[in-house]
Order: structure tokens, then sequence, then C-alpha cells
């Protein structure tokens, strides 16, 4: 065979455990968002939990994270993450015996295997573990035509695109509501999504608590700021349609998942009565999933997380869907990084605007050598090959590989 003709194969797919403690000011998690399971009064006053992420005390914040390595006998490495343990172990578990040898530039053939392997995990955490695998194939690819992914990806359309603060985790207390809406304005960033901690089963004060917040999210904010409201599938058909009524006189661009992702009627329905635009697919899979929303017309707005839904290479089967239906992609803000190299390379009118999860990007980028975050609201776009992700090791305190 000629030197040309050589096919690139992967060699090792390792999965990096690393621990360290990220400087913080104060308490991090001062409120967690409402949640499915809060109908039930034992766990409505659970406190925010990420696994192993914990805070430390006023000035620490322990936090581990895996991230998916994947190697060829041509020496380039890709990265990806981070990911959870249960993730990893579905990644080593499931998928490792598919990866090796492969050819890691022939990423549908890849993609297809892993999800006709899959046939149990079609959604869930088996696609989790399928998107942290094409992310970081996309990383590798990048590394090795020495371009960023945003130009593989046939961009870029836009090297700088604005961002929206993503307030989960802040207290919706109104003093510090008005306080961190207010600066964040100031900041430059012309939106902001704010988490409801009221539903349903609140009654008629945890109805005046989520207008309040909005009222003081527009009010210190100001008339010109975009509002986005996250009731993160914890609603239901009157309950959202009524809020939708109370809140319409503050302008929000949408309410975020009023209901459960399987709800799909019940959205569609929320939808044609609500107020205020309707905006899902977080907690949706494939382009299979996403379809069936635009289907049944249940949003103005989608959010499939690239992280969650099929990663790179899916996502950008589920753009095409929704550009057929005029429907805008606003990916979902697990992946700072990932997401702003698809928004780079996608139209202005597809994907406008990322999420920039304040709080909860800062924790996923901490031991990122290179993090990418909002300047003045604004994300501008590196020239590093690949993702442009690279671990920083001042910040590991410790690291292993994880097997299974």
């Amino acid at each position: 065979m000629a030197e040309e003709d050589r096919i690139v194969k992967i060699t090792d797919v390792k999965l990096r455990l690393v621990s360290g403690t990220m400087p913080t000011e104060g308490e991090f998690w001062e409120e967690r968002l409402i949640r499915p399971i809060d109908i039930y009064p034992e766990h409505k006053g659970e406190l925010m939990r990420h696994g192993k992420t914990r805070a430390t005390g006023a000035t620490g914040y322990q936090h581990e994270a895996v991230f998916v390595q994947i190697e060829t006998d041509e020496g380039v490495t890709g990265l990806g993450g981070p990911i959870t343990r249960d993730i990893a172990y579905i990644v080593d578990s499931d998928f490792r015996h598919l990866l090796i040898g492969a050819d890691p530039i022939a990423g549908e053939r890849i993609w297809d295997q892993l999800y006709r392997h899959a046939i149990h995990g079609r959604k869930g955490n088996s696609m989790l573990a399928i998107s942290a695998i094409d992310c970081t194939l996309w990383d590798l690819r990048g590394k090795a035509a020495r371009m960023p992914v945003y130009q593989l990806l046939g961009g870029p359309v836009r090297k700088s695109f604005p961002a929206y603060a993503s307030m989960l985790g802040f207290s919706v207390e109104p003093g510090r509501v008005r306080e961190r809406a207010a600066a964040f304005a100031a900041e430059g960033y012309t939106a902001q999504k704010w988490f409801f901690r009221d539903g349903p089963t609140d009654g008629r004060a945890g109805i005046a608590r989520n207008v309040a917040l909005v009222k003081n999210v527009r009010e210190a904010g100001g008339p010109e700021i975009d509002i986005m409201l996250d009731a993160w599938s914890s609603w239901d058909v009157p309950y959202t349609v009524q809020m939708s009524e109370r809140l319409a006189e503050y302008a929000p661009r949408w309410i975020e998942e009023p209901v459960l992702a399987d709800k799909i009627d019940a959205c569609a329905e929320i939808r044609r009565r609500s107020k205020v635009p309707i905006a899902t697919g977080e907690h949706e899979y494939t382009r299979w999933g996403i379809k069936a929303l635009l289907d049944a017309r249940a949003a103005d707005v989608i959010q499939a997380d690239i992280y969650w839904a099929g990663g790179i290479s899916e996502t950008l089967k589920i753009a095409a869907l929704c550009s057929a239906y005029d429907i805008p992609l606003i990916p979902h803000g697990h992946s700072t990084l990932t997401n702003a190299h698809f928004i780079a390379a996608q139209s202005p009118t597809a994907s406008p605007i990322l999420e920039y999860l304040v709080k909860w990007n800062e924790v996923h980028q901490y031991f990122l050598l290179n993090p990418l975050k909002p300047v003045n609201g604004t994300i501008t776009m590196p020239d590093r090959p690949g993702m442009g992700l690279e671990l920083d090791p001042a910040k590991i305190e410790a690291e292993r590989e994880l097997r299974w």
C-alpha cells in the first residue's frame, strides 16, 4: 500500500479522571432550579447535587471530571469532555472495542456503528457516551488537519457572536436577583436566563414568587435585554398557560421545557395557547427525537445539547431538520467550546446565540488550559486546531486512568 493510501487507526481510548480545587469566594451554588421530583415534599428542599463535585468552603470547590482521550498510530490525539464516571463506564465497557482499529476520520461510519450497537441505548446515558466519543473525534480531526473544528464544519460564518448569561445556581431572592440582573446587563450581556424554583404544587405563593423573579429581572436588567425562563420539565399545561398570561407583560423571549420530554403533545398544546414562545429539546436525543418535536409544532426554539443528543455529527443533521422547519437551534450549554465551534459554522439566523451557564461552565472549563468565556457578552473564536481543548497541569491535583 502506498504511503499516501495508508489509513490512520485508533490505537487507544483513555478515560482520564482528574481532580482539583477551584478557587471560589463565598457560597458557590446559592440556589437550584425546580425539578420534576419536587412534587414530593421530601425532595423539594434538597440542595444542588453534582456527583463528586461539591463545595469545600468559602474559598474552594472540590471537583473531578473525566476527559476522553482517543489516540492514533500517527500520534494525533483527540480530547473530549468533561463527562461523568457513569458515562465513562459506558465508553469503556460498551464502545471501546468498536473504536480500536477504526479509522478516526470515518466519522459517519463510527457513529452509525455505535448507534446500531446501542440498540437499548438510543436515548439517555448511552447516547451521552456516543456524543462524547463523536466530539472527541472531531477534535482529533481538527488537529490532524491543523485547523479549528469550525473550519472543518464549513465556517467560520462568523468568528464572534453573542452569548446569553444562564443564571443556574444564582439566588432567586429578590434583592440578589436585581443586583445580578443589573450587573450582567452592565457587563454587556444582552440576554439572561433565570431558573424558576416554584411550580404547580407551590400554590399562589409560588406563582407570586415566579412572577416577582421575572419582574425583578426586567426592572433591574432594563427594557432592552432578552429574558429566558426555565421551568426544567417541572410544570404542566394549565400551569404554564396561566404563568404565560401573568408573565407576558415582561416580554420574555421564551419559557423553556415546561413539561417532561416525553409529553410532546402537551408541549405542543402549550405552544398553541401560551402568550410566551416555548423552547425545548434539551432532554431529547438524535434527529429522530427532535423531528418528533418539530412535527408536533411543539417549540419555537430547539435546544438539543451537542454532548447529549449525539455529538457534532448528529447535531449537524438536527440543524438541517430545524432549518427546514424555520426553527432556530440554540444548543443547550453543556460544552462552551463545542457549542461555539458549532455556532460559528451556522447561519446567524439558524443558531443566533450561545448559552453560557455562568457557574456551570466555569466548573466544566476549570481544568482547561484555554477556557472560552464571553467578553462583554460576546464569544470570540480562537484559531487553535481542533476544539482548542487542552488540560492545564497546574490545576490538576490528582489524575488516574479509569478502566473497567
